[in-house]
């Protein structure tokens, strides 16, 4: 992964570049999760260009095998792009999609805007 980090409303964030290998699997997982810990970010911004094939098809259950490798070292993760289409096409998405949005470690944002918006000040 590609990225550098940014001071995003009081917070450290490991923002990955939009361009770039994708984030396919549990590998690119603990490579993005090493990057992390050596930068002292606990959450990253991950765009949506920069996800794999299938990870917004929640029956290839490749969001889950990524995502939990984030929680596990707690590192909270912002998936930063519009998946509007996704989530029309398919209300598991949606549902996942609303559920993360009321947590604290995984959340859908539009853009940093909207990221920085959702940390505490």
């Amino acid at each position: 992964m590609t990225g550098e980090v940014h001071e995003i409303g009081g917070a450290k964030v490991y923002v990955c570049a939009s361009e770039g290998p994708a984030l396919a699997g549990d590998r690119d997982a603990a490579d993005l999760v090493g990057e992390c810990l050596g930068s002292g970010a606990r959450l990253v911004a991950i765009p949506i260009e920069r996800l794999g094939p299938g990870f917004l098809d929640l029956k290839t259950r490749v969001a889950g095998e990524i995502l939990q490798k984030f929680v596990n070292y707690g590192i909270r993760v912002a998936i930063v792009g519009d998946v509007s289409d996704a989530v029309a096409q398919s209300r598991p998405l949606a549902d996942f999609v609303r559920e993360s949005n009321r947590g604290r470690h995984i959340w859908f944002v539009s853009d940093l805007a909207e990221l920085e918006g959702r940390l505490p000040a």
